[in-house]
Parts: C-alpha cells; structure tokens; sequence
C-alpha cells in the first residue's frame, strides 16, 4: 500500500513509479559535494546509496485528496516501456498499479501539475499512438517558463506532449505563483528548469512542500548550496532552493527521489 500522510482533510499519498541506479556516478552528478558531505548524506538517507557507491532513487509522484473529493497529481512519473524516459529510467513504471492500491482511478484526477518537463515527470502524462491523455478529466497545469522551453528541454516535447494536451484541451498554462484551492498553491521555483514549480500545501498551522527537483538528493539538503548537473541554471537553483526552504521551514517535504517520501525539515 502507497505511503501516504495527512494535513487536515487532506491526504497524500506517495506513488512510487519505479526504482533504480543513476545512469552516472553521484560525485558527477554533485561535482562540489566532499567527502564529509556525503558522509552527512549517507547518514540522513542511508537507502540512497548502494554498496559499491551508487545513487539508488526512486521515481515517484504524489496524490492529493481532500476529503473524498477529486484528485490532483503532483507529476506522472518514468512512464510504459515506449516513455520519453526509457533511455535512462527503470521502464516500465507501476502507476496504474501504485494509483489502484490507493483507491485512485485515472478519471478520478482532475488536475495534474507537472513540476517541470524533464522525462522522469511527464511518463504517464500522454500514452498510446497517438499519444492521448492518460488522465482523461485532468487539466494539465505547467508554468509558461516551461513551456515556453519545452523544444530546448526536448524537441520530442512540443509533437509528443503538448500538442495531444492542447489537442484534448486538456492544456492549463499557469505564471507565476497561482492558488489552487486555499491550501494548495502553485511556487515558481525556476533554475532545474526555467519554469520549475513546486507545491505547498497549508493546513491551520502545518505545511507540507512537494518539492519537485527542486532538491534531488539528501546531499542539497545537507548543504543546499551545492548543484546538481543537471540544473539549467545552476545559480538560479541554488537560490531558489534557498530561499523557498528558508521561507517555507519548519515543513515537511515530500520529494520524488529520496529513499523516502516525506522528510521532516526544521531548520531555519
């Protein structure tokens, strides 16, 4: 059964697509990290690192219910066999079996907020040939930024997955910060991506981020200075890293590929 945690009314529930070995060594993928950093790392997330050193992550989405009502996804995951991600990613994902353990149809959501488009976020958005929504009454929220980059991202981008979108008029571009319910918003958090968001959600006095790669490692957590090589803009991560766990802590967050779904952070 999904893990899954709860702020008031709301449930969420983390799907986990798949899981695997990072297609390059971690000290490339954190070329500023030192050894005693991922020391640090290793300690706080032992289940991130593999006996002869690798970065083991997983993939991961989550579910936000409020109550019974509908649902909203938090990014889709690596995808089937034929995903964008196949090159590099554990395919085929499990989340039409992760969405049945939790009780969750595909019809049943009606949002679905992509962080941002990198191929580990999108698997599950547009399946088939043609490529159609694989979630048929969600409206497809992404960042203009984004979008406006989406041929630089991957020129698979604008044919494989935009167009079907707008096709089913399934396409909802969003700028900037965008409420929406009141507990759920949408935080620009541009820098991995142009147009990276993730979502805070708020209840009386808890919050919870779902950070996108917003951090993809305990190593950022560690020291959220450090990048990551596969940031488009690598300062304008680290400052959007900064200042949202700044601004946003004491929470909880609940990342896509740390060993574990839900990470309390309670520094200032």
């Amino acid at each position: 059964m999904p893990l899954n945690r709860t702020l008031g009314s709301i449930t969420v529930t983390a799907l986990t697509d798949g899981e695997g070995a990072f297609f390059q060594p971690r000290a490339e993928a954190f070329p500023q990290a030192t050894a005693a950093h991922w020391a640090e790392a290793d300690r706080r997330d032992p289940g991130s690192v593999t006996a002869d050193g690798q970065w083991w992550l997983p993939f991961r989405s989550f579910a936000i219910r409020a109550g019974d009502g509908p649902v909203t996804l938090v990014d889709t995951g690596i995808g089937p066999t034929d995903a964008p991600a196949a090159s590099w990613a554990p395919v085929p994902g499990r989340m039409p079996a992760e969405l049945a353990a939790a009780g969750i149809d595909p019809a049943d959501v009606d949002t679905v907020v992509l962080t941002h488009l990198h191929s580990d976020h999108i698997g599950w958005a547009v399946t088939g040939t043609p490529g159609r929504p694989y979630f048929p009454n969600a409206s497809y929220l992404v960042q203009r930024a984004e979008l406006d980059a989406a041929e630089t991202l991957n020129p698979g981008l604008p044919a494989g997955l935009i167009a079907p979108l707008r096709a089913a008029g399934q396409l909802r571009v969003v700028d900037g910060e965008t409420a929406l319910t009141p507990a759920v918003r949408l935080l620009p958090t541009p820098g991995h991506t142009p147009g990276h968001q993730s979502v805070l959600l708020t209840s009386a006095d808890e919050r919870m981020l779902l950070t996108g790669d917003l951090l993809v490692h305990m190593v950022q957590l560690v020291d959220p200075t450090l990048a990551y090589a596969h940031e488009e803009d690598p300062d304008q991560a680290r400052i959007s890293r900064l200042t949202t766990l700044r601004t946003h802590s004491p929470t909880l967050l609940a990342t896509p590929h740390l060993s574990t779904p839900f990470t309390p952070l309670t520094g200032g």
